[in-house]
């Protein structure tokens, strides 16, 4: 089981700690892109024009100032750092024991910055998407594309990857349809007196109880998508699960929500 997560957006910075090491961070074949990604946001978020390269509003400011020191900023586990309704939910930096160590094997936070990084890597807080064309480097999707198929394929054959991320980030990777790994995409909808709708904000919180639910119950970790719905329907969140069988090893999974 592979648990792809997207960032928070935002981020609750550590207030103590030494500054990131950055050849210290999982996955080190993607120091070098992740060393000009930092250079070249920290580039970017000094000039005047900064606010409108990230895409932030003036409240964001603060934040992208940070940016200019990142280097410099203290960092702590990625778990604490993303902050959001997803991570609230998943509570990731609570876990321990086998839970932890399930967590540290199979999840995975796929970032405009690092490029990937487990719930324990030590990082700063930053402002940063995805889906931003970042100075010289360009669009960050296509930038990190490669970078992140030498990483995450092979982790991913033959495995099952839950995906709850957002189209953004699933730009910058997915399974190639050869991969012989079974692709699911997180789907969630409200139920409200029988009528059910697709959902945005509350649909970040049932992929968080999803997660937390994956990495704390008994059992095998699930290796394919009917082994991972027969798995989530075992969490009383949901009112119902469904799997949705798609072209060339890909599905979705449905979580109906009150």
């Amino acid at each position: 089981m592979l648990i792809l997560l997207p960032p928070s957006e935002g981020k609750t910075p550590a207030t103590t700690g030494a500054p990131v090491d950055v050849d210290a961070l999982s996955n080190p074949s993607l120091t070098s892109a992740r060393q000009r990604v930092m250079k070249e946001l920290q580039r970017v978020s000094a000039q005047p024009d900064a606010l409108t390269v990230l895409s932030v509003g003036a409240s964001i400011a603060p934040e992208v100032e940070r940016n200019i020191t990142l280097d410099q900023q203290p960092a702590a586990p990625a778990s604490s750092i993303y902050s959001g309704v997803l991570y609230a939910a998943a509570h990731l930096g609570e876990l321990n024991g086998e839970a932890a160590m399930r967590a540290q094997n199979c999840v995975v936070t796929v970032s405009a910055l690092w490029g990937a990084v487990s719930p324990t890597d030590a990082i700063p807080a930053y402002r940063l998407s995805m889906n931003t064309n970042l100075g010289d480097l360009g669009r960050l999707s296509t930038l990190w594309r490669k970078e992140l198929d030498a990483v995450l394929a092979p982790r991913a054959t033959g495995d099952v990857v839950v995906d709850c991320r957002s189209s953004s980030y699933i730009a910058a990777w997915k399974p190639a349809a050869t991969l012989p790994t079974e692709w699911v995409s997180v789907k969630v909808l409200r139920d409200v007196n029988g009528k059910r709708s697709v959902v945005s904000h509350n649909a970040k919180h049932a992929r968080g109880v999803l997660t937390h639910h994956l990495l704390t119950r008994n059992g095998e970790e699930p290796r394919t998508a009917q082994a991972l719905a027969q798995a989530a329907r075992e969490c009383d969140h949901f009112l119902e699960v469904t799997l949705h069988d798609g072209p060339k090893n890909t599905a979705t999974l449905e979580l109906v929500v009150a």
